[in-house]
């Protein structure tokens, strides 16, 4: 091996100066430096298989055709039905969307003087949530006459087919005073219940009289009691 010790190589005519033949290696040594910093780096048109591990201020603006693939996006598999969060992670789209709608309707009468809540045996609505962090929200709809005293209605819940609870969330219909002392109506209310289970749930009405001196009734022979229960995507 020759060394030619010299400061610069000009070519001999033009401006084109060619190293070595074709076919030939062009090594540069560990340690050195190539400085092109101030020069014209023309590429070929198809780079070589290279790390890009040192490539940096890469312009997505410069991506001028192809797809990028879902997996370099984020973790998790991409489908129609998730998206890409923040976090670069494939997720199901979820947060408030109804899964599920069921209704039941019942024309049926019950009366009652006491003050303890008494649960309607019609309607009533059984539904199965897909995942136990899911809610469900329960709109009632009662005719109902209080007597002249107070309608108060509540909401009962029992987990496949397990001892009935009430949901504590009492509504009431009050004495309408001279005129109407009946107090006719309907009495509507709602709940959103987080039972945390994915087994079967059966919700049913519960009425009373308030304080038992008269006579309440629930439902009316031609106007419908309804129980409507929503599922609510809790994700």
């Amino acid at each position: 091996m020759s060394t030619l010790n010299v400061d610069k190589v000009d070519p001999n005519t033009g401006t084109t100066l060619e190293l070595g033949t074709s076919g030939d290696t062009v090594s540069i040594p560990s340690g050195a430096t190539l400085d092109i910093s101030a020069s014209t780096l023309t590429p070929p048109a198809t780079m070589p298989a290279s790390s890009g591990v040192n490539l940096t201020a890469l312009n997505a603006s410069e991506l001028g055709s192809g797809t990028v693939p879902t997996a370099r996006l984020g973790t998790g598999s991409a489908s129609s039905s998730v998206f890409l969060a923040g976090d670069n992670t494939w997720i199901a789209a979820g947060g408030g969307k109804i899964l599920q709608v069921l209704q039941s309707a019942s024309a049926n009468l019950y009366t009652t003087t006491s003050n303890t809540f008494q649960t309607l045996a019609s309607p009533t609505r059984t539904i199965t949530p897909a995942s136990s962090s899911n809610k469900i929200l329960i709109n009632i709809n009662i005719p109902c006459s209080n007597g002249g005293n107070y309608f108060m209605a509540d909401i009962s819940r029992a987990i496949d087919g397990g001892a009935t609870s009430r949901l504590g969330s009492t509504y009431g219909i009050g004495w309408h005073g001279p005129g109407n002392p009946s107090g006719d109506g309907f009495l509507s209310y709602s709940w959103l219940d987080s039972p945390s289970t994915t087994s079967e749930i059966t919700y049913t009405s519960m009425y009373k009289n308030d304080n038992g001196s008269t006579t309440v009734t629930a439902g009316h022979g031609t106007l419908y009691t309804t129980i409507v229960c929503m599922e609510i995507d809790g994700t």
